[in-house]
């Protein structure tokens, strides 16, 4: 097993940012999908993250038993048609990583839960037709259309993380919007992170009160 950090945040609160971060800090990253011209392993290429996690934990029980070729898991679940799986919110198979690996690091991406909500609804279809539609844990299918319910919905999610990992110093929440974040993710990785900004900027200007 070489993953040294997973990513236990949501969708749309710097993911992408955090694995660039870390690509740049010289490590194998994952990031929601395992892409086919990236992955040392072509027998998951073209899987994702979560499926790979999922299909370890109720196999041998190890869910990273197919993902020991990666250092780090920056987005880690799924929403498609045909995919619903959101290992982040799973006590389960959480608790199966810490009881395994005493040395793996657990982080949490986290933003303003009324700035996400809003964000997932400037993405693509995600806030408005998937997360509706999608039966995730703690939002089942019929709710998260509005900003409201999205919003409470992250929130609990974080609340969440929080109690389970309550005083485990394996356990980083940041903010990414606070100006030390990268200092504060060096520092709980011990590694030097030599690129700290924004990438997969949601620019789109859909005005505030359009939900």
């Amino acid at each position: 097993m070489s993953v040294r950090v997973i990513n236990l945040g949501l969708p749309k609160t710097g993911t992408t940012t955090l694995g660039v971060a870390l690509e740049h800090a010289g490590l194998r990253v994952a990031d929601f999908k395992l892409r086919r011209r990236s992955c040392p392993d072509k027998s998951i290429a073209g899987s994702f993250v979560a499926r790979q996690l999922y299909d370890g934990y109720y196999g041998s029980g190890d869910p990273l038993e197919k993902l020991g070729v990666f250092d780090a898991l920056t987005e880690i679940s799924v929403l498609n048609r045909d995919l619903c799986l959101w290992p982040q919110t799973d006590f389960g198979l959480i608790q199966s990583l810490r009881e395994r690996y005493s040395e793996l690091r657990f982080v949490a991406s986290y933003r303003d839960p009324d700035a996400t909500a809003h964000s997932m609804l400037r993405w693509s279809d995600l806030g408005s037709d998937r997360m509706p539609n999608g039966n995730i844990p703690g939002l089942p299918r019929g709710y998260g259309e509005t900003r409201l319910q999205r919003a409470q919905w992250v929130a609990q999610h974080y609340a969440f993380l929080r109690t389970i990992f309550a005083g485990d110093p394996r356990f980083l929440e940041y903010d990414i919007d606070d100006p030390d974040a990268s200092e504060l993710l060096s520092a709980h990785l011990g590694i030097d992170l030599p690129w700290w900004g924004k990438a997969n900027e949601n620019r789109s200007m859909r005005p505030e009160g359009a939900e």
